[in-house]
This record gives C-alpha cells, sequence and structure tokens, in this order.
C-alpha cells in the first residue's frame, strides 16, 4: 500500500524545520499544501492533479499528515521523521479527514495552486477557517536557494545551454520545417540532454517572433528572418525534485543579417548585458529591470519592451523574485532568476535574449552561456 522509506535525509529536514520556523513567525497554525510546486519541495512527492485530494497538513506545533489517494500511496517516498501517510479509500472523505487532523487550528495557509472545489470544501467543512496563500510563507524560504539548488538548477541550465548550441551550429534543421516541426525536435532534445519534461518550446518565425509566447504552428520556416526559440524542461535532482531550465536564442535563417535587423539586436544585446551588470546583492529588483529598459528606451524602442525583466526560477519556470518595475525587494545571495530583456516590432520580427543565473558574492552568475550573437544559420 506504501512506498519506500528514504534512507538519506537529505534537504528535506532543513526545510520542514524553516517552514516550521516561519510558521511561527508569522503566526499562521498550520500550512496546507495539496497539487503544485511547494509540495515537491518541501517533501519530494508530486501529487498528480487529480479529482482526488492529496494534502499535506503542517501545524505550527504538531506532527505532519500526507493525505493521499490509496492507489497513489505506493508513489510516495515516505519520511516517517517527517510526516507519516494517510491514505483514503475511495468510500472515505479526504476532506473530512484534512479537518480533523488540523486539530481546531484556524489561521491556514493554503499551496496557492489548491483546486477551488477542494478550498471551498473544506471551508464548507471548517466554518471558521481563516485561509491565507501558502507564498506567505513558502516564497521566501524557496526564493534563497541553497548550494544544492544552485548545483541542480546549474545541470539543468547546462543542459538546455547544449540544446541551443546545437541550435546555433546549424545541427537542428530550420528552413522549410514547421515551427511545430522544430518544436518538437528540440523538446526531444532536452529530454536526450537529461530533462524529465519539457515545459515549453517557443519557436516563432519572422513576424510571428513579435509575439512573445507565440505557440508553434503551421508557420513554414523561410530564409532570410529571424526564428526565436524559448525553450526550457525539468531536470530531476538525486531526491526526485525537478529543477528547471529557461533559455532564449534568436538565430537568422541567411548568411547575412540585414543591418535594420542587426541594429535592433545590438540594442537588445546592450540591454541584456546592462541587467546582467547591475546584479548584486542589496540592489533592488526594480533597478535591475530598469537597467536594461533605459538602454532599449533610450534608443527609440521603448514601447515594443512589454514584460518584465525577469523571473525566479527554481521548482518552478516562474517563481519569487521578479525583476520588475515597482518591485522594491533586495536581490539576496541565493536568489536565481532570469534575465531577458526583449524588443517585439508587430508585424516585423521580435528578439529575446535569455539565460537564467544566480546571485553571488560579487554578482551575477548565469547557468547558461551560449553565444549570444544573433547567429546566421543555414539550415
Amino acid at each position: 500500500m506504501t512506498g519506500p522509506v528514504e534512507p538519506y535525509p537529505g534537504p528535506f529536514e532543513r526545510r520542514f524545520d524553516a517552514v516550521r520556523h516561519r510558521l511561527g513567525n508569522t503566526g499562521v497554525e498550520a500550512l496546507l499544501l495539496s497539487v503544485g510546486p511547494d509540495l515537491p519541495w518541501l517533501t519530494g512527492y508530486e501529487a498528480m492533479p487529480l479529482e482526488r485530494l492529496t494534502m499535506m497538513v503542517l501545524p505550527a506545533d504538531g506532527p505532519a499528515t500526507l493525505v493521499v489517494p490509496a492507489l497513489e500511496a505506493p508513489r510516495v517516498v515516505e519520511r516517517p521523521n517527517l510526516f507519516s501517510l494517510r491514505p483514503w479509500s475511495e468510500t472515505e472523505d479526504p476532506i473530512r479527514i484534512v479537518a480533523g487532523l488540523l486539530g481546531g487550528a484556524q489561521r491556514c495557509a493554503m499551496g496557492d495552486t489548491t483546486w477551488a472545489r477542494f478550498v471551498v470544501d473544506l471551508l464548507a467543512a471548517g466554518p471558521g477557517l481563516a485561509l491565507s496563500r501558502s507564498v506567505s510563507v513558502m516564497g521566501p524560504l524557496r526564493a534563497v536557494k541553497d548550494t544544492h539548488e544552485i548545483d541542480a538548477l546549474s545541470a539543468a541550465g547546462s543542459a538546455a545551454d547544449r540544446v541551443a548550441r546545437q541550435l546555433q551550429a546549424g545541427d537542428v534543421p530550420l528552413i522549410g520545417r514547421t515551427e511545430a516541426e522544430v518544436s518538437a525536435e528540440i523538446g526531444r532534445r532536452l529530454l536526450a540532454e537529461g530533462h524529465q519534461r519539457v515545459n515549453f518550446a517557443i519557436v516563432a518565425a519572422g513576424e510571428n517572433a513579435a509575439s512573445p509566447h507565440h505557440e508553434p504552428g503551421a508557420r513554414v520556416i523561410r530564409a532570410d528572418e529571424v526564428v526565436l526559440c524559448d525553450f526550457g524542461g525539468t531536470m530531476h535532482d538525486r531526491w526526485g525534485v525537478g529543477y528547471c531550465s529557461d533559455i532564449t536564442r534568436c538565430v537568422w535563417t541567411g548568411d547575412d543579417v540585414p543591418g535594420d535587423v542587426a541594429a535592433v539586436y545590438e540594442v537588445l544585446h546592450q540591454a541584456h548585458g546592462a541587467s546582467c551588470a547591475a546584479v548584486a546583492a542589496g540592489v533592488s529588483c526594480e533597478s535591475v529591470d530598469s537597467a536594461g529598459r533605459e538602454v532599449i528606451a533610450a534608443a527609440g524602442y521603448g514601447q515594443y519592451f512589454v514584460h518584465r525583466t525577469g523571473h525566479g526560477i527554481g521548482v518552478e519556470a516562474h517563481e519569487d523574485p521578479y525583476m520588475v518595475a515597482g518591485n522594491a525587494e533586495l536581490v539576496e545571495v541565493g536568489h536565481a532568476f532570469s534575465i531577458e530583456p526583449g524588443i517585439y516590432l508587430p508585424g516585423r520580427f521580435g528578439f529575446r535574449l535569455e539565460d537564467c543565473g544566480s546571485v553571488v558574492s560579487d554578482g551575477w552568475q548565469p547557468f547558461t552561456d551560449a553565444d549570444h550573437a544573433l547567429t546566421s544559420v543555414i539550415a
């Protein structure tokens, strides 16, 4: 009925300790985690998004219990020193089980991605419950990565970087293929380089590159145009926790990049460098954003940079902290995030240049370093 017992403590014991300490500091009486990234980060178990409830009940001052459907219990690596496992059968009410495990706790932090159906049912079962978002507890803990997490992110980034280099070397045929075909090949290459899952593989040719989150489709890639490729996946660490990669490179499908196109890309290249150079412990997130944005605005393309400069990366591809105007949060050693300025000219083309990296004592350490130039590819 239940799964194997983990013989090695891994990072989970100190994570439980940190969460309990933060619960005490925030006045939250219990943490409730279901589907989403918080649960695997804390326990090593990733719940399937099912209509059957999975929920970790972690009181601030009591034993933790992972409530799972009985048919899912064999997938759980048990860690009895940290939590007990409570499988529930098809004829049991898991909401009632969770409510009982709360033991009267009312101020609870609920996982941000918990399905609404379970939240509504739990509120009905415990009318006195006062729910807040788990990010208030988990966000600051997950944002500052330890050495193990930095190593895991670096490994995932290096794998994606190898795929980017293959793209730039012309190993991924482009001309005459559809965006969807190239996207599928990039995904296969991510898996071949060690990822367990492909999270996304944006391939946008010509005018489609002016849409930052373009969905690859039947558009055939032609000679002498921009192709924007933004891709990433999830790679597991030794305990089965997934860490993400994310990289964007643009190529030109021809011998010579036209002067007007090259000039726009050069502005983007300088903006990327300015934001990277601005990273340091103690600066604000918004200052990292403004460093590159000012370069783009000064060149007359400010209105065409339509998104934030960066997002945190970890067990999620997008998580705290965010490099965006209005975020006065200070950058810390151990923060990991992307730097990805973009210029998008509707009806013509678009560019984005993205690396993820971490904050170290003397600035910025990227996980990826494939050529930042607008590479010409005849393939």
